[in-house]
């Protein structure tokens, strides 16, 4: 249980850190200038991620775990930024 929800946490903070990494996001304008480390924190936490989902589920399904969760963070984070942004007109 403990490691399913460290695995999970930390491969959405992963896609969130590489997410903030591009240069058309609007989360936080200010990470433009911090692209290097996001990149580097992402690559190391996406790594831990699959430790702790190898650790929950064995090696290659945790693997594939693992990224299924990333992709699932890269098709969210979009649409989320998307809709925070958008100018209400009423």
């Amino acid at each position: 249980m403990t490691s399913t929800l460290l695995y999970l946490l930390t491969a959405t903070l992963a896609a969130l850190l590489l997410y903030l990494a591009s240069p058309r996001q609007q989360f936080w304008p200010a990470a433009a200038s911090k692209v290097k480390p996001l990149r580097f924190l992402a690559l190391l936490l996406s790594l831990l991620a699959w430790v702790f989902a190898g650790a929950a589920l064995g090696v290659w399904a945790g693997f594939f775990a693992t990224l299924a969760v990333l992709m699932l963070a890269f098709v969210a984070l979009p649409f989320i930024d998307a809709y925070r942004s958008k100018q209400h007109v009423g």
